[in-house]
């Protein structure tokens, strides 16, 4: 992790985690819509994916839908997806 990607997460309050390590696509990002549709406006949402297509999904959902993709970390086997609800 970089010392922006580090800095950039410390200043992002996650309002949920989500750790969807191991579900299937299209599992993580249904996931993350519903947790979309329960939060409200400027609500922070982590979601933890191990599932290789989430990392064209989410972003791809993400901008469709018009929220914030804040970043996508790669991690050790998963990837970590940072985005805010924005309407």
């Amino acid at each position: 992790m970089t010392d922006a990607q580090e800095t950039s997460l410390l200043t992002t309050e996650v309002t949920r985690s989500i750790d969807a390590r191991g579900m299937a696509c299209p599992g993580p990002l249904m996931t993350l819509i519903g947790a979309i549709r329960e939060g409200q406006v400027g609500d922070v949402i982590e979601v933890l994916s191990s599932d290789e297509g989430s990392k064209s999904d989410i972003p791809a959902w993400v901008q469709k839908a018009q929220h914030q993709l804040i970043e996508v970390v790669p991690e050790d086997g998963y990837a970590r997806f940072i985005i805010r609800k924005a309407r």
